[in-house]
């Protein structure tokens, strides 16, 4: 009888716990890219943020869209790519202006320093995705450069996928090249970390947060039943977490040598 009496409360109470995991797999990725937008526009300076880093989860995304047509999946999986995918275009459209203008303003700097004579500013040369010049790919003077790459990439992936979404494992193996891509992002600290042997200029605060973000993801997949790319996936973060943490402990007992400033990690990796 009293186990029957809770049941009126523990239902309501697993449905709100549910929602508020899902909520968080939506919406969790992008919380670290809130301050990182408000500091860029704050200080009007991008350069502590790759946008290669928006270029690898544009992709990683696509691609799990295109995978969710082939093989279904949790709906709150889906909506947090969509989610990411608006919020790195929002990234990149900052960047880019702030770029630019800073870009230009320079050149102002220059030519009044010059004292140039006839007062006229040169403005830097545009480069456009439409120009095809792999020295400047995603380093354009236009945020509509990055949609249009953005789309093009995006129309070419879906038509190869609706050509072959009927091969399983075409469709299994862009599961994996989706997570594997975005498993990815934490590879380059380790790497930076290993080359200058210190983690200096690294918040050891937001490896523990990437640590405990990747682990609440893994075992989101794992309760849910989630498909194999993504445990994969999340089981491969954590290990790359775990590595940094292991290095920032290593290399903080015996530092061999001073690592040059870097930009905060921050900018580098996703939840």
């Amino acid at each position: 009888m009293e186990a029957e009496g809770l049941g009126w409360l523990l239902v309501p109470l697993h449905q709100l716990v549910s929602w508020g995991a899902a909520g968080a797999m939506v919406f969790g990725g992008v919380v670290p890219y809130i301050p990182q937008y408000r500091d860029i526009r704050r200080t009007q300076n991008a350069e502590g943020f790759s946008t290669y880093v928006c270029l690898v989860l544009l992709v990683a995304n696509i691609l799990r869209i295109l995978f969710w047509f082939g093989r279904r999946f949790e709906s709150p999986l889906l909506w947090q790519s969509v989610v990411m995918i608006l919020t790195m275009l929002l990234m990149l459209k900052l960047c880019t202006e702030v770029r630019v203008a800073n870009e230009l303003n320079l050149k102002r700097r220059v030519f009044s320093a010059a004292d140039n004579k006839d007062g006229a500013v040169r403005v830097p040369p545009g480069r456009s995705f439409l120009d095809f010049d792999p020295h400047h790919f995603w380093h354009w003077s236009s945020f509509a450069d990055y949609v249009q790459c953005v789309l093009a990439f995006t129309g070419v992936a879906g038509y190869i996928t609706y050509l072959s979404i009927d091969s399983a494992l075409f469709v299994e193996t862009l599961g994996f090249l989706a997570v594997l891509t975005e498993a990815m992002l934490g590879v380059p600290q380790l790497y930076r970390n290993h080359r200058h042997q210190s983690t200096e200029g690294m918040s050891i605060k937001m490896v523990l947060m990437w640590t405990s973000g990747d682990t609440f993801k893994t075992a989101y997949f794992l309760l849910n039943g989630a498909p194999l790319q993504f445990s994969v996936c999340g089981l491969l973060q954590v290990l790359v977490d775990l590595a940094i943490l292991g290095q920032a402990c290593v290399f903080t007992r015996s530092p061999l040598k001073p690592a040059p400033h870097t930009a905060h990690p921050a900018s580098t990796k996703a939840l």
